[in-house]
């Protein structure tokens, strides 16, 4: 019998809606089409999840809980692993503390559904540890602090009504196709584009003007933009007056960034930038899309983030329909139990704001303190650790770093759906559901500029031995003793407590409105009601938070510590700048390289790097070569074309072996307000491997 199932897709980020056909007498997915009446993709697909039935009948999936004896990987059951971790965490605990136990999870959960994030969380309140990371500890937050301290909420780019689109290092194509879709009707209905990026990609192949600035000087380019607005008189003088502090001293600060000077750091032609500052200012409404971790991963990334919301906000375009807006979302019930710790996640004392803004709302902690705390003990030992669905020998800086932490653990505990790099190092590894075998809530379409929710539907039933992790750390924290923190018979029983708030029922998602239901509006003009979120009551182009937090309260440009600039010795032996996460649209991050209709589309990693430069390199088209940082190397196959400057090359995200980027990268702090890592403007050499 064949049934259709409508729910929503988790092979990248977005959350597509998908019509799913379901042989309900084999338990088999068939065939995936895209949901035509779901706002956000309209009946879109792109090539991931057209394969969703290889990747969710993937022969090489785990089945069942593996317990290591030696060097082995032996079959248990889930009642044996639950009890093995039971004993061991508590052992640690009571050797240790609750501190020295981690939790780490990854996109899928995290973008998988905002309740599920929480619970997890809930879990480790409940243990006593407050040491939990995710990705955002290294992306996306910066650009909502920065958002924060400036406007005082988050906003996000109202792409499909807008008359001049920046799209500033973020590769839609790549990365997200149904922005990309939005904006190529935006281009046909006559919108302007700007695009500014080291590399050529397909919108800026559309663009009227497309600016290529060294990587990581993204921070200098935007206040030269902003000097620009204001000494020409392009900004909205009445918004300025009336709605926002600080201009002034803003004005000040953007003098030292003249067009010249900057030409002189980012390698973009004066002319350029006055020509874009020209275009983006005096053309309404106005957007910038901002890329995630193109910007967030510099030494300039906070201040990059805080200089486009400035942007957006001396140009008028915030709160306005094509520009900044904020989408209302769902109410949901607290579920957080932070007065159950009793310290604060590793790295608060480096990272003050980090916390204050983010952490006592999604209990965040830093993934490089955590890992020094694992390796040397300081500032107290971490032993143990449960990773959900993340591979972070794969994707976080300094992989060497991450390999000697793991060895390192006591005790890890690994949840996925394949061996993973990472799962190798564990004593315990789980099998885990895919987003099709388990249901949840998926509410954060306001991201994506739709004011919508809907159920993630379970379409067939968990294959193999396979546990979603909601229903792992439900029938862990059972075992363990907290029933009453837990009270929820089953996830749906949960969902439906998380949803009270906001008057929507999980009947009414599963069975009412399957397709899902609006919910939420754009919030156009909300500032003339309740002004904006800050101490002022106004968007703080000079900010108070940051300047009482002792950083500074304008943004500014940092070299990059290992660029040109600042190394010039280091230079001289590395004498590239390397770009790393390069966006490949078959994969997402770590994921989906072992699907062989998406490996086909790009079966290896490739560097890209500029024919001037590979013939100054002795570097020929398709040869295998060598990308050499301070830190080791990485052997991948050259793909030379003009698309990237000439003094840079990019690499890709998410390979395993000799190709993995983050043996290149290092994972030091280098901003100075969030403390992320520079992960997109180190230095490096290339060479032939043969």
């Amino acid at each position: 019998m064949m049934k259709i199932v409508k729910t929503a897709c988790v092979m990248c980020h977005m959350g597509c809606g998908l019509d799913v056909y379901v042989d309900t007498d084999r338990n088999r997915i068939v065939r995936v089409r895209g949901m035509k009446e779901h706002p956000l993709n309209e009946g879109f697909m792109c090539a991931k999840a057209a394969v969703i039935p290889d990747f969710v009948h993937h022969p090489d999936r785990l089945r069942r809980p593996l317990k290591r004896v030696g060097e082995k990987l032996v079959e248990v059951s889930w009642r044996e692993a639950l009890n093995l971790i039971r004993d061991r965490l508590l052992e640690i605990r009571r050797g240790y503390g609750p501190e020295s136990v981690a939790g780490i999870f990854g996109f899928p959960i995290l973008l998988g559904s905002l309740p599920l994030v929480t619970f997890i969380r809930r879990f480790y309140d409940v243990f006593g540890t407050p040491n939990v990371v995710s990705p955002e500890s290294m992306c996306y937050r910066n650009q909502i602090i920065a958002h924060l301290v400036t406007l005082g909420k988050f906003c996000i780019p109202d792409i499909r009504r807008s008359n001049c689109i920046v799209v500033w290092g973020k590769n839609l194509h790549a990365s997200q196709p149904v922005w990309a879709k939005w904006l190529e009707e935006r281009l046909r209905d006559g919108a302007r584009l700007i695009v500014i990026d080291p590399r050529r990609t397909r919108a800026a192949e559309k663009a009227d003007i497309h600016l290529r600035p060294r990587p990581g000087t993204d921070a200098a380019l935007a206040l030269a933009l902003i000097n620009v607005i204001i000494e020409e008189g392009l900004y909205d003088r009445d918004f300025v007056d009336r709605w926002t502090v600080g201009f002034e001293k803003l004005a000040e600060r953007a003098a030292e960034y003249r067009p010249g000077r900057v030409e002189e750091i980012t390698g973009v032609p004066s002319k350029l930038i006055v020509e874009a500052a020209r275009m983006y200012a005096t053309t309404k409404p106005a957007c910038i899309v901002q890329g995630t971790n193109a910007l967030d991963q510099t030494s300039s990334g906070f201040h990059t983030a805080r200089a486009i919301a400035i942007l957006q906000a001396i140009t008028g375009n915030v709160d306005v329909p094509g520009g900044f807006v904020r989408i209302s979302r769902p109410r949901l019930a607290p579920v957080r139990k932070p007065e159950l710790l009793k310290k604060l996640p590793l790295g608060v004392e480096r990272y003050p704001l980090f916390y204050e803004v983010m952490g006592r709302l999604f209990g965040e902690g830093h993934p490089q303190p955590l890992l020094d705390a694992i390796i040397e003990g300081d500032p107290y030992p971490v032993k143990a650790a449960i990773i959900n669905a993340s591979n972070p020998v794969i994707t976080w800086p300094n992989t060497n770093k991450v390999r000697r932490a793991l060895e390192k653990l006591e005790f890890l505990v690994v949840m996925d759906l394949f061996m993973t790099e990472t799962a190798e190092y564990a004593d315990l590894v789980l099998p885990a559901c895919t987003f099709l075998e388990r249901t949840e809530v998926v509410e954060y379409y306001a991201l994506w500029g739709v004011p919508y929710v809907m159920a993630r539907k379970q379409a067939i039933k968990p294959l193999f031995d396979s546990w979603s992790d909601m229903r792992f750390f439900m029938e862990l924290a059972r075992i363990m003793g907290y029933g009453e923190h837990f009270p929820w018979k089953d996830e749906l029983e949960y969902y439906d407590y998380v949803l009270k708030p906001s008057g929507i029922s999980m009947k009414t998602l599963l069975e009412d409105h399957p397709e899902g239901i609006k919910f939420g509006d754009y919030m156009y003009r909300e500032y003339e009601a309740r002004g904006f979120k800050t101490p002022s009551g106004k968007i703080e182009l000079y900010s108070s938070v940051l300047e009482r937090s002792g950083y500074d309260p304008l943004p500014r440009y940092i070299e990059p510590s290992e660029g040109p600039m600042a190394r010039p010795d280091l230079f001289k032996r590395y004498p590239l700048v390397l770009f790393t996460g390069l966006r490949q649209l078959p994969f997402t991050h770590s994921q989906l390289r072992n699907v062989e209709r998406l490996r086909s589309l790009e079966p290896e990693p490739t560097v890209e790097i500029h024919p001037e430069t590979a013939e100054k390199y002795g570097v020929r088209d398709g040869q295998l070569v060598y990308i050499e940082s301070p830190r080791g190397r990485v052997k991948m196959r050259a793909k030379v074309s003009d698309k990237v400057i000439p003094e840079a090359v990019g690499v890709p995200h998410g390979w395993p072996g000799e190709a993995c980027q983050n043996i290149l990268t290092k994972d030091d702090a280098e901003s100075d307000v969030v403390g992320y890592p520079t992960l997109k403007s180190l230095l490096c050499r290339i060479y032939p491997a043969d």
